[in-house]
């Protein structure tokens, strides 16, 4: 038994050592303070093409947005987004009638393929949008109207 007591008693201190050194994973955050905060807190889709300083976007057929035609729990609406265009730099998720219209961004390299899914909080029926921003500065959107029979929103 004192071998395994000696074990444990080293291996928290190896890690106390880890971590102390920055060396082991810290917690993700979902949103660092400050980052975007603008974009998030903006009621209108025009108002987040304006906190990212982006050009008002164009519809295109080169995205693809993904998600139910009728949600039957807006608490958990999977939406998805994809497009095969080169140099997307950020996809964005947005909910035209949620009380804050920018649900998800997504950062991308070169080397990612930009692919999306999630799921996002729906308070009711709603047009909702993938929006791609592209290197060139260029900026595309897809819509699909998601009917929500029971809202998510605290409905």
């Amino acid at each position: 038994m004192n071998h395994r007591r000696e074990m444990l008693k080293r291996s928290a201190a190896v890690a106390s050592l880890l971590m102390g050194a920055g060396l082991l994973p810290a917690t993700a955050l979902a949103q660092v303070a400050g980052y975007a905060s603008a974009a998030f807190d903006a009621k209108s889709m025009a108002d987040v093409m304006k906190a990212l300083g982006a050009s008002a976007p164009a519809e295109s057929k080169d995205i693809v947005l993904q998600g139910p035609d009728i949600a039957e729990n807006g608490a958990v609406v999977p939406l998805g987004a994809s497009t095969a265009l080169p140099g997307v730099k950020r996809m964005l998720l947005l909910v035209e009638k949620n009380p804050s219209v920018l649900s998800a961004m997504f950062d991308f390299t070169d080397a990612v393929e930009p692919a999306i899914g999630t799921r996002v909080k729906m308070g009711q029926s709603s047009n909702v949008y993938a929006v791609a921003m592209l290197n060139d500065g260029r900026v595309l959107f897809a819509q699909k109207e998601v009917k929500v029979t029971l809202g998510g929103c605290g409905g």
